[in-house]
């Protein structure tokens, strides 16, 4: 195991990331953040709240649910355990900023845009991560990248978050 981001690291590169949707989007009221259920929903709370800090405006958030739009759930030998989407007002008009910790074949991603046109249509839609892994077998690519690792199919990120795991860390394993 390789240790990639340490918890210093990982409030470094939110804190960046923020800085990085703030300079392309000044009027921050028509930007919603959308994180994909689980460990979106955490990372998209914590850049909302350095949004909010740094902006002094409400930053509007909502949570995604993909697990039926998945190409693969009817294989998974576990039956996908469902939450509810929530995503508070209308994104027609908005742009929507997709958050989610690791972009990899970028088949979750389309799962994500599929369940989002449930809810209209928005100005824009742009990808957030936390770690790009690389090894894309859908045309998908992030807007927003907190940190770019080249990896082996074989190899396996793990995003580690206070919230679910009583640690920040991002994980390099081999398998």
């Amino acid at each position: 195991m390789k240790v990639l981001m340490n918890k210093g690291d990982m409030e470094r590169t939110l804190e960046r990331l923020a800085y990085q949707v703030m300079e392309k989007h000044e009027d921050l009221d028509k930007v919603i953040l959308v994180g994909i259920v689980r460990r979106g929903v955490n990372l998209s709370n914590r850049l909302a709240k350095i949004l909010e800090e740094k902006s002094g405006k409400r930053i509007v958030q909502g949570t995604l649910d993909i697990s039926l739009y998945r190409d693969d759930w009817t294989s998974l030998t576990a039956i996908p355990e469902l939450t509810a989407s929530d995503i508070p007002v209308s994104i027609e008009g908005k742009h929507v900023i997709l958050i989610d910790d690791v972009l990899y074949t970028g088949r979750t991603v389309r799962a994500a845009l599929e369940a989002l046109q449930d809810y209209g249509r928005s100005c824009s839609i742009e990808l957030l991560v936390l770690v790009d892994r690389g090894h894309r077998e859908l045309p998908i690519f992030a807007a927003y990248v907190g940190k770019q690792v080249n990896t082996a199919r074989s190899e396996q990120i793990d995003v580690l978050l206070e919230e679910l795991d009583g640690a920040d860390e991002v994980r390099l394993l081999p398998h």
